[in-house]
């Protein structure tokens, strides 16, 4: 197998934190290389240096054996390289053909658009992608998350690249939609593209990749073959260390009812939900794709307003309404959403402004924001979740994925809720940071609090729930206690296995 891309020595610096130092990495055609490594371990700035974002200090950039300077984005495009990261990029205004052919349209002899053959070849790209029921035409914004990741996936097959690079893809794919993804990423193989793919999913890593490289803090690490790895072996090599606990639950004599919801429908994404919650509960929500669980609660939350719902919710037994998300927040329950990007942060404002923006009240004296304060939480809050940034003022558009997840989660435990209810909290996080969340979310329910933790990682919710309610399209399948888990019988459930076979 020929290199497609080969880096030797890359070094990049940035206000004097090294980014890299020093690091190689080779893709070779026809296969699937694994690049591995915490948040903050310099993955990110791979990426951007080859797809001529950022320059490298020094070092040099081999495209298929020629010393190569991608110095822009362009020059990346033409070299071949193409990448689909974790948030997509897409243009919601604009429809799937247009947002797949953007920068690149087909143009007639005589120098007018194609629409034509733009409106076809889209076709067919939907179809390698699995999306046979969305036209060329349909507006994007309509699309869910993750059509919209899938139509990412389809604007890359378009520029027939030889090297892809996956950036945690199936993020936000359902199970289904996940292996149609790892039927397009073997064809890839198959036509000798080079795939360059991260993860923090170990099983996607062992079941895709033929070879990994390790990052850490910067550095390389290791690398070799996925085959001849352990999964316990690779966690050493990411954190420098063994991790003992992954899912540290605490156990201990859970309180009263806090949060009672009765008949609660809306009659598109959910219908007939019954759940109690009580203090010092972790209550897991687990589902595939399409379940209704966030829809659930960003309705409870009083975030959809425009849908309709029936039904009651009680607080300490007093029945009550959310009419908005500020009334919810006043009584005392915290919500952080699945879309980090687009609902969990302002992107362009600090750290520091982002964590304390729903505490004005606390770090304002006579309208004056008290610096001092803001800076106090902060630290607090940002050194108990590991969030790696140069300083507190850094704008949370500069940080990794995993650091804004965590910049998200920092902001709602500030506020000191007493329910904190958490969609997806460790989506895009390493193995080690997810292990501080989990240890932090653990130690919550030992300070009072109640927690509904709705999440698509099997084993997470497992391991930290103290019951798991299964939904599958908009309603209630099952409510199971800890000492009834069992994985196989919550996919079947999830899945509705039995639904569909009978």
């Amino acid at each position: 197998m020929s290199a497609l891309i080969e880096l030797k020595n890359i070094k990049k610096h940035f206000s004097g934190i090294k980014a890299l130092d020093g690091v190689h990495l080779t893709v070779k055609s026809g296969e699937i290389v694994a690049l591995i490594g915490e948040n903050g371990a310099g993955k990110s700035t791979i990426v951007k240096i080859l797809t001529g974002i950022y320059q490298p200090d020094s070092g040099e950039i081999f495209v298929k054996d020629r010393k190569t300077k991608i110095d822009t984005a362009k020059t990346a495009w033409n070299a071949g390289i193409t990448a689909i990261h974790q948030e997509t990029v897409l243009f919601d205004e604009l429809n799937v053909m247009e947002n797949i052919f953007m920068g690149r349209v087909i143009k007639n002899p005589l120098g007018f658009l194609d629409k034509k053959k733009m409106f076809d070849v889209t076709e067919e790209l939907l179809k390698e992608v699995h999306l046979t029921d969305i036209a060329p035409d349909t507006p994007l914004k309509s699309l869910s998350l993750a059509q919209r990741h899938l139509i990412s996936i389809a604007r890359s097959l378009s520029h027939n690249a030889d090297v892809v690079i996956l950036d945690e893809p199936t993020a936000a794919l359902s199970l289904g939609e996940t292996q149609d993804l790892y039927k397009i990423i073997r064809k890839l193989k198959e036509k000798g593209k080079g795939i360059l793919f991260i993860s923090h999913k170990f099983e996607e890593l062992f079941e895709l990749c033929d070879r990994y490289y390790v990052f850490r803090d910067g550095k390389y690490i290791s690398d070799g073959k996925m085959d001849e790895v352990t999964e316990k072996e690779l966690i050493k090599m990411l954190v420098g260390r063994e991790i003992g606990q992954i899912f540290p639950k605490e156990n201990i004599k859970l309180g009263d009812k806090v949060l009672e919801v009765k008949n609660y429908s809306n009659d598109v994404e959910f219908k007939n939900i019954n759940f109690n919650l009580r203090k010092g509960e972790i209550l897991g929500f687990y589902g595939l794709v399409g379940a209704g669980r966030s829809e659930l609660f960003k309705s409870i939350m009083g975030l959809s307003e425009e849908l309709k719902s029936s039904g009651e919710i009680f607080l300490n037994d007093k029945k009550i309404k959310f009419p908005d998300a500020k009334t919810a927040i006043d009584n005392g329950i915290a919500y952080l959403p699945e879309d980090r990007q687009h609902c969990g942060t302002i992107l362009e404002m600090s750290l520091k402004e982002n964590i304390t923006l729903p505490l004005l009240n606390r770090v304002t004296k006579k309208g004056l924001i008290s610096e001092e304060k803001e800076l106090s939480i902060t630290r607090e809050y940002g050194n108990k979740l590991m969030i790696k940034a140069d300083n507190w003022q850094m704008p949370v558009e500069e940080l990794s994925g995993g650091n804004q997840q965590k910049v998200v989660i920092a902001k709602w435990l500030a506020v000191k809720p007493k329910i904190m209810i958490l969609d997806e909290p460790t989506k895009g996080i390493d193995v080690a940071s997810k292990a501080a969340v989990h240890k932090f979310i653990s130690s919550l329910v030992l300070q009072g609090l109640s927690v509904i933790l709705i999440s698509s990682e099997l084993p997470e919710v497992m391991g930290l729930s103290d019951r798991i309610i299964v939904m599958y399209k908009g309603e209630i399948k099952s409510e199971i206690n800890r000492d009834d888990f069992n994985a196989e019988e919550i996919m079947t459930v999830a899945a509705d296995v039995a639904s569909d076979l009978g």
